[in-house]
């Protein structure tokens, strides 16, 4: 699983890294701490019924179907199986025409030795990760049809068996996309169902050979650049 990941660095490289076109309001900021239901950067492509724009908005990070009745899920939805997120009624519809890439510095995952929990620190020797995600757009019902904030971009991230020196760690671990899949991964054109979820992790397992694996301190519920530091 991925319950909690970092994102820190120059926006400007983000926004060239991913060719994004177009830049959502209110991005948030740098983040060692990042947690579920907190607004997170995303890459997605859209149309509106014009030419296709991979877009970087901001997200809320648990996934929230637009037929579902609130914003809070009787299961957790941060995270996506990889194994059955075309098949699953919340995640199915995302498959198919609304995939994103959730940009990340590292990624944090603990291990559990004699009962006790030591937090490690995934994450490349350089530059950003990808995360293989879903979207989906949900509309507060309660709220007039001229109110801003009556939509919500909602989020999540796809998980896969861990392998190598990750399965040592936690048994799931996030799907990372390589750059050669972005394009296909967010083209919503490209029908998506299970064979392109197993496309894309497929195309991850030499991804996460790269990843480097650190002990960190516990991290708490506070955020700052001292909670990636190695033990």
């Amino acid at each position: 699983m991925c319950g909690r990941f970092v994102v820190a660095g120059e926006r400007r490289d983000l926004l060239g890294l991913f060719e994004i076109e177009f830049e959502g309001d209110e991005l948030p900021g740098d983040s060692w701490n990042v947690r579920p239901t907190d607004q997170v950067k995303v890459v997605i492509e859209t149309a509106k019924g014009g030419p296709t724009v991979r877009r970087l908005e901001s997200a809320r990070w648990s996934l929230v179907p637009a037929f579902a009745p609130s914003l809070k899920t009787k299961a957790p939805t941060f995270n996506a199986r990889s194994e059955s997120a075309a098949e699953k009624p919340f995640f199915a519809k995302a498959v198919r025409s609304a995939r994103a890439i959730i940009p990340a510095s590292g990624y944090y995952e603990w291990k559990t030795e004699g009962g006790v929990k030591t937090p490690h620190y995934v994450h490349a020797e350089s530059g950003m990760i990808a995360f293989a995600g879903l979207y989906s757009w949900w509309r507060d019902r309660a709220l007039a049809d001229d109110d801003p904030v009556r939509w919500h971009l909602t989020t999540t991230i796809l998980t896969r068996d861990a392998v190598g020196a990750l399965a040592d760690i936690h048994p799931r671990t996030p799907v990372t996309l390589p750059p050669q899949l972005w394009k296909a991964w967010l083209d919503p054109d490209t029908l998506g169902d299970a064979h392109l979820v197993e496309a894309a992790v497929a195309a991850s397992l030499p991804e996460a050979e790269q990843l480097v694996i650190t002990p960190v301190a516990p991290i708490g519920n506070v955020d700052h650049a001292g909670l990636i530091e190695p033990l």
